[in-house]
């Protein structure tokens, strides 16, 4: 119960459930995937008690929380009844994304619901490796290889669980994934070792392996697919193919079982024939590639990936880099990779202290002690989104930390031996598992220590943060729009808002739109247009232009907040027959032409073109006064706002 009101809050302001296509969490952050972002209030979510901070990319809302985020994800798909709903929407259209959308998507989706486990047992195996090298246990004793067993059993059968969660992300049958990975890492298969070596086109050690059994007659290349990654993502990715087709075709029947035996007996043979070694070679290629730059310039590599990896995660772009981490740790037995960046969560929260030490401001010292302690645990999100990014030095300083902590970790060889979890629980996973604590182990340390003196200095000195005044040195971006919606209220005029288009009128209430018939956007009127130009309805400045064309948003020079959204659900068009002719900050006068759209089209896409016309800040006037004539002509008052 202690989470219910803010997940009722959330999802009203995420559009209402209606508008929730899926939500699930990772470490700190809900991460929707919204039917129209444009619906979402985002300026109120982030303002709410309990919320950090709004991030909108790779096509997902996310709403960062922080560290209670498993249970409000609870409470809100307990609220929202989400589970069945993301179950019915796996069938609808995705939004059109990038390749590298696509990816991070993907990539995300298969990892996510495991890293918790994945953080777990990294615990266990590091602690195990230090309690070996500190004399504590004998790596002969019951006791160490009972707790290896529980540390290192999940990684061991990986491709077990990643069949679940790829297959469950490619639209197909979760257990069968779990079968097919089964498969790769059964014993009686493991364990044959003998037979003729073989060489691919691509000459070099690392892509040997042998034919040990045919299949029909066919050789078969077996490889060993414990704790591997790729061959099982690309496994499920062609069975999701194999089981959707044969469903269509099976009769129903017998289609329960059917499906998955014709399934199993093709994809299984197939992965251990030709998907498994094409993909084990990639995978072995991508691991030699990393380690043939990490050796060339070892100290440019931890300076470059130490330094902006926390702008990596900012973008979401450390998801395309995840994936090559677990691989490294599965062919090779180490990762160099992801040990660069490990500084970079102790350089953030030395930047969090400075800032704590030199504000005067508060709101600002509050958040900074649980962000520090947050980020101790290697949980930065609240540092960042909450205190170092808004204040932009701070977090400049941080990544400049990062970068010289990555250095040192580079030049010293310090690398992670198995998946751990963040912050100092990870330090153990540097231990190696033979030689113990090493020269590698204490330079990391010592670049953790550096990083966080390194950043604390230079925020304390150059993070513009001033300690020596009384007034408060500086304020958050939240405080700063705190400021602006005051003076904005103070300075709102009587207005009339015209009409931007040629069109029918509608009242608000006959939009065929939830939000906007409700007026939980605000006050304001419909309008069907008659073209395919939309002008500017007031004097004013473009606060947003949404990037998908269909939306703008206009800040009247008489203070009023007007959002014009063509059509209903047109976001799902992704800027397809749109043609924007202002950017955010543009200065526009009535009449100026905003955005070019072609009716017919839309239309022939399915999608209504009725357009709302809303006063997103009604709440701040007496009156919001609209007309009712059946018919508008552009420069026609459409709506009165009265103070």
């Amino acid at each position: 119960m202690k989470y219910e009101q803010l997940a009722k809050d959330i999802i009203k302001n995420v559009g209402g459930k209606d508008n929730v296509k899926s939500v699930y969490h990772c470490v700190t952050r809900l991460r929707f995937q919204l039917k129209d972002e444009s619906k979402a209030q985002t300026e109120v979510l982030k303002n709410m008690d309990g919320v950090v901070t709004v991030m909108q990319k790779n096509g997902q809302y996310q709403v960062v929380i922080g560290n209670e985020v498993p249970d409000v994800y609870q409470a809100v798909v307990a609220e929202g009844g989400f589970e069945s709903q993301k179950q019915s929407s796996e069938n609808e259209d995705e939004e059109k994304k990038g390749i590298f959308n696509k990816f991070v998507d993907i990539v995300s989706n298969i990892f996510i619901p495991i890293l918790p486990l994945l953080m777990a047992t990294g615990i266990i195996k590091g602690f195990n490796s230090l309690f070996v090298a500190l004399g504590w246990l004998e790596n002969t004793s019951g006791t160490y290889q009972l707790l290896n067993v529980i540390g290192d059993g999940f990684f061991m059968f990986l491709p077990i669980f990643l069949g679940y969660t790829a297959m469950k992300k490619f639209g197909g049958t979760p257990f069968l994934g779990m079968a097919i990975g089964a498969a790769l890492v059964h014993p009686s298969l493991v364990g044959i070792a003998d037979g003729e070596t073989i060489r691919t086109l691509f000459s070099g050690t690392f892509l040997e392996s042998s034919i040990q059994i045919s299949f029909l007659g066919i050789p078969v290349v077996l490889m060993s697919y414990t704790s591997s990654v790729v061959p099982i993502i690309f496994a499920t990715y062609f069975a999701s193919k194999v089981e959707n087709w044969f469903k269509k075709v099976i009769p129903a029947v017998v289609r329960s079982f059917i499906v998955p035996f014709l399934t199993l007996l093709i994809i299984v043979p197939l992965t251990f024939i030709i998907i498994g070694p094409i993909a084990t070679w990639i995978a072995q290629g991508i691991g030699a590639g990393v380690s043939a730059v990490y050796e060339f310039a070892p100290l440019v590599a931890g300076i470059v990936i130490g330094g902006f990896w926390q702008v990596f995660v900012i973008f979401g772009v450390h998801w395309g880099i995840i994936p090559i981490y677990y691989n490294n740790l599965a062919v090779q037995g180490y990762d160099m990779l992801i040990a660069m960046t490990f500084a970079a969560s102790f350089a953030q929260i030395g930047a969090v202290l400075g800032v704590w030490i030199a504000t005067k401001n508060k709101k600002l010292k509050s958040l900074s002690l649980p962000a520090f302690i947050s980020g101790f645990f290697g949980v930065t999100e609240p540092a960042i989104y909450g205190i170092t990014l808004p204040l932009k030095r701070p977090f400049i300083m941080s990544c400049i930390a990062s970068g010289v902590g990555g250095a040192i970790i580079a030049v010293t060889g310090a690398a992670l031996y198995s998946a751990g979890p963040l912050g100092i629980f990870k330090i153990p996973t540097f231990i190696h598992p033979e030689e113990g604590i090493n020269g590698g182990f204490w330079g990391m340390m010592i670049a953790i220590v550096v990083a966080f003196v390194l950043a604390f200095v230079l925020t304390l000195f150059f993070g513009g943060v001033n300690r020596k005044k009384d007034e408060e040195a500086t304020v958050s971006e939240e405080t700063k729009q705190e400021e602006t919606e005051t003076e904005g209220m103070k300075e709102l005029e009587n207005e009339e808002i015209l009409s931007p288009v040629n069109g029918e009128v509608l009242p608000l209430a006959n939009i065929p739109d939830e939000v906007f018939a409700t007026e939980a956007m605000g006050k304001g009127i419909g309008i069907k247009p008659a073209e395919g130009r939309m002008t500017s309805p007031v004097n004013g400045t473009i606060s947003t232009v949404f990037n998908t064309k269909h939306a703008i948003g206009i800040k009247s020079d008489k203070g009023a907040e007007i959002l014009i959204h063509i059509g209903m659900d047109t976001v799902q068009l992704n800027g397809k027959y749109f043609t924007t002719h202002v950017n955010p900050g543009d200065k526009v006068s009535v009449g100026d032409l905003l955005v070019e759209f072609d009716i017919e089209s839309i239309e022939k896409a399915g999608y209504a073109i009725v357009t709302p016309i809303i006063v997103t800040n009604s709440s701040e006037y007496a009156e919001i006064e609209t007309k009712t004539n059946k018919n508008a002509n552009q420069g026609d008052v459409l709506i009165i706002t009265k103070k």
